[in-house]
């Protein structure tokens, strides 16, 4: 098995997971031994976030996907963004807020459950009122915690130790657009998705008949 950060990687991920007998879970009960609680951190695409949403709907497995409402790079209030949310929650997943500091915008599209982006260490364990914090007992702790945080598993990829079921439970962050978009290095992902995004936009440039000739 080769632990590059692709989506038929991390379909082994979610085999894996499965082999090791573990069970699907989300932040609104304390987690039990045999729980994977499978997190999702949209940073960047909601097309790379719908693209690993139905491969996980296909895969029987349900996540909750933490959505940007101040995002530079997507918006949820526009076309693209409603049918985002309502098509992950058509495939049974669950949506939350990815807030940026110190702004909480939970509404009715969200799940009280909160995330923070780029969060720094004199906030990123603080209460927020009226929200579940992912990163606040009981849902985190060191030993029960993985991400692929740039490009990156700290620990190793958990494959293996998911496969063996060798976590009591797991909180598993992952981000869909490292996955997604193609690239050895953080860097060369990154470029992979702007080359994207430049298409995409394009596309929409064309649709509000903006004259490219």
């Amino acid at each position: 098995m080769t632990c590059d950060f692709s989506l038929a990687h991390y379909g082994e991920l979610l085999e894996a997971a499965g082999a090791g007998g573990y069970r699907f879970a989300g932040f609104d009960r304390p987690p039990e031994a045999g729980d994977l609680i499978l997190r999702h951190d949209v940073d960047l695409s909601l097309d790379a976030a719908l693209a690993m949403a139905e491969l996980e709907a296909e895969a029987g497995v349900w996540s909750t996907w933490f959505l940007m409402t101040r995002s530079v790079f997507y918006n949820l209030a526009s076309s693209e963004g409603e049918n985002a949310i309502a098509r992950l929650r058509g495939l049974g997943h669950r949506v939350a807020h990815h807030a940026v500091w110190p702004h909480v915008d939970l509404d009715e599209r969200f799940d009280p459950v909160v995330a923070w982006h780029n969060p720094d260490p004199e906030y990123i364990w603080g209460e927020i009122d009226g929200a579940t914090s992912v990163m606040r007992a009981p849902f985190f702790e060191a030993d029960h915690y993985r991400s692929d945080s740039n490009q990156r598993w700290r620990h190793g990829c958990p494959h293996e130790e998911l496969a063996e079921g060798r976590f009591e439970w797991l909180q598993l962050l992952i981000h869909p657009e490292i996955w997604v978009f193609e690239g050895a290095t953080m860097s060369a992902t990154m470029s992979a998705f702007l080359a994207a995004d430049g298409e995409a936009r394009l596309e929409l440039l064309k649709q509000d008949r903006i004259d490219l000739e």
